[in-house]
C-alpha cells in the first residue's frame, strides 16, 4: 500500500454543525479538514492500493458523511507555472516547450486560449512529460484519475457504481 495526497472540495455541511465529527466517524480521519475561500477542502493522505481506489473511497466516505464532493484537486486544467511546479522544472523549461523552443509536440492550450493567461490539460501535458522522461508514469496515472472522477462528478455520476470502475480503468490505460 501506498500513500496518496490529493484534496476533495465538498459542500453541503452547516458551518455551525459538528461536520468534523460526522467526517471523522465516516472514515475521513486521515483528512485535515479546512475552511478555504469559503469552501470545505479535505486534504487526504489516503493509503490504498491505488490512486483510483484512494480518491474512489474517499469520496465514498465524504458522501457517506451527509456531504456532496464539488471536486477533487488537483484540477486538470493548468497554468504554465502549475506545469512546472508538479513537473518539477523551471518555469522558464516549460515556456521554451509551449513554444516549441525546446522540443515538439507540446500540447496546445485547452482553455482561456484567446486569454493572456492560457490554461493547458494537465493529462495531455503529463502524458507529453512522461514521453519525455521528465515525469514518472504514476503522475500520468494519477492525472488521469483525477480528470475522470470530476468528470463523473460534475455529471453527478459519482454515486454509480461504475465510478470506481472508471478510475481503476485510469490505471490500466
Amino acid at each position: 500500500m501506498k500513500t496518496f495526497d490529493f484534496a476533495i472540495v465538498a459542500s453541503g455541511f452547516d458551518p455551525q454543525g459538528a461536520y468534523e465529527d460526522a467526517l471523522f466517524e465516516a472514515g475521513c480521519d486521515d483528512a485535515t479538514v479546512s475552511l478555504q475561500k469559503g469552501v470545505l477542502i479535505l486534504e487526504f493522505d489516503r493509503r490504498a492500493v491505488s490512486f483510483s481506489r484512494a480518491v474512489a473511497t474517499a469520496c465514498q466516505n465524504v458522501l457517506d458523511a451527509g456531504l456532496k464532493v464539488e471536486r477533487i484537486e488537483p484540477d486538470h486544467l493548468v497554468s504554465l507555472a502549475e506545469i512546472a511546479e508538479r513537473a518539477q522544472l523551471s518555469r522558464q523549461a516549460i515556456t521554451l516547450y509551449a513554444k516549441g523552443e525546446r522540443g515538439h509536440g507540446f500540447p496546445p492550450p485547452a482553455a482561456k486560449v484567446t486569454s493572456k493567461h492560457p490554461l493547458w490539460d494537465w493529462c495531455e501535458v503529463a502524458v507529453w512529460l512522461h514521453g519525455k522522461s521528465q515525469i514518472s508514469m504514476d503522475e500520468v496515472v494519477q492525472a488521469r484519475v483525477v480528470k475522470e472522477a470530476n468528470t463523473h462528478i460534475s455529471a453527478a455520476e459519482i454515486g454509480c457504481d461504475n465510478f470506481l470502475r472508471r478510475l481503476e480503468e485510469c490505471n490500466a490505460a
